[in-house]
């Protein structure tokens, strides 16, 4: 038992991610783009903010990018945009992470959740459509984990009813569905800069980016106090700009985001193929149309509470995203819902475990987790329990 700890003790840390090890990369590049918005002196709305606007909505294949200063401001001033008020209702998954709901509750608006499809954790275009009333006025739609949704019946719905889109992409910017890159399938898509993201600032940032024109303008007013002119609010608004200090990191990222989705995925297909025989685990699904970027190596697991703890105590870092959905948070209490009231979503909860990913993981690395977990279940498990999806 001794020998046992000492070898334990001896083990490196595998971390859940690891933005060292990216820093180290290029952080030659990120202090040369620093220094020179430093020695600008031009902090706000200025000419590396414009120019990763136009970048992204490029990479998103739209022809607006409007930066502001978080991931969350993204949500709430893309819903007020698309015209969300209060005693409005908005549709969306409850699971995914708070800020989602979140956003539509500091509207004054109300959640209505629609849950998810279990085979990809996204929101389901029928439990969307059991939902609808005469007070929805948008759907809000998260790509979760780095999966877009399915989002050719999710129109249907949402364009016989008149009702907006739009999608949250804060995980899946680069992603694709059917060809076509998430951020450029509904009415208007948040992004999160966040330091973990895929591409990640070094602080808080986001964005929203839209093919309307309309809409462009509508969220550069909102963003900048209700400023249609300098010194003329014509409405409420928000003091949310993305600082040149972050746009000018995340377009020195940007140039390396195909090339750490790329990481990602070849790191994912290693997983899925070590984990296959393991049948207490179940891999992530990847629908054929749909070009996944892997934000999270998440599977259902088993026992997922036993699972974490025995990783973390081979120094194997992983994380659950997320264990309490939204309809049984304290803050959605008042809404009435109760265990059971979204099956899948509470399923998912339970079962969900993120992996180490990070484009810097090593093989040998992936191959110690998945030894690991196969460990687990051979020493935890007698009867395996199959997964239903």
């Amino acid at each position: 038992m001794s020998s046992t700890r000492h070898s334990m003790s001896e083990l490196q840390a595998i971390p859940q991610m690891d933005l060292a090890a990216q820093y180290a990369a290029i952080g030659v590049e990120i202090r040369e783009a620093v220094t020179s918005v430093l020695a600008s002196q031009q902090f706000v709305l200025g000419k590396e903010g414009a120019a990763l606007e136009r970048e992204i909505a490029e990479l998103c294949g739209v022809q607006y990018g409007v930066g502001v200063a978080s991931g969350t401001d993204a949500l709430i001033l893309a819903l007020r945009a698309v015209g969300v008020r209060a005693g409005d209702e908005v549709i969306l998954p409850p699971f995914t992470f708070v800020a989602t709901g979140s956003a539509v509750s500091a509207l004054g608006a109300k959640p209505v959740f629609a849950d998810i499809d279990p085979r990809t954790f996204n929101i389901h275009p029928d439990e969307i459509a059991k939902r609808l009333s005469p007070r929805t006025r948008a759907i809000l739609v998260v790509h979760l984990y780095g999966l877009a949704a399915d989002m050719d019946p999710i129109q249907s719905v949402a364009q016989r009813a008149g009702i907006p889109v739009v999608e949250d992409n804060a995980q899946a910017i680069g992603a694709t569905y059917k060809g076509r890159p998430t951020g450029a399938l509904g009415d208007a898509a948040c992004t999160s800069f966040y330091p973990t993201k895929n591409l990640g600032a070094y602080g808080d940032a986001g964005m929203i980016v839209t093919n309307s024109a309309q809409t462009d303008a509508r969220l550069r007013t909102l963003r900048n106090h209700g400023q249609a002119s300098r010194y003329n609010s014509v409405e409420p608004g928000w003091n949310s700009r993305l600082d040149e200090l972050q746009a000018t990191i995340l377009r020195v990222k940007l140039r390396y985001l195909r090339d750490w989705e790329n990481a990602r995925r070849s790191h994912a297909a290693e997983y899925s193929k070590l984990l296959a025989p393991v049948s207490s685990v179940k891999t992530p699904n990847i629908p054929q149309d749909c070009e996944h970027v892997f934000h999270q190596y998440t599977i259902r697991a088993q026992r997922r509470d036993d699972l974490q703890r025995f990783l973390a105590d081979r120094k194997i870092g992983n994380a659950a995203y997320y264990p309490v959905p939204l309809h049984l948070q304290p803050i959605y209490a008042d809404l009435g819902h109760q265990r059971g009231s979204f099956p899948e979503s509470e399923r998912a909860a339970n079962e969900v475990v993120s992996l180490p990913m990070f484009p810097e993981l090593k093989s040998e690395q992936i191959q110690r987790v998945a030894a690991a977990i196969a460990e687990f279940y051979r020493g935890e498990l007698s009867q395996p329990v199959l997964f239903s999806v």
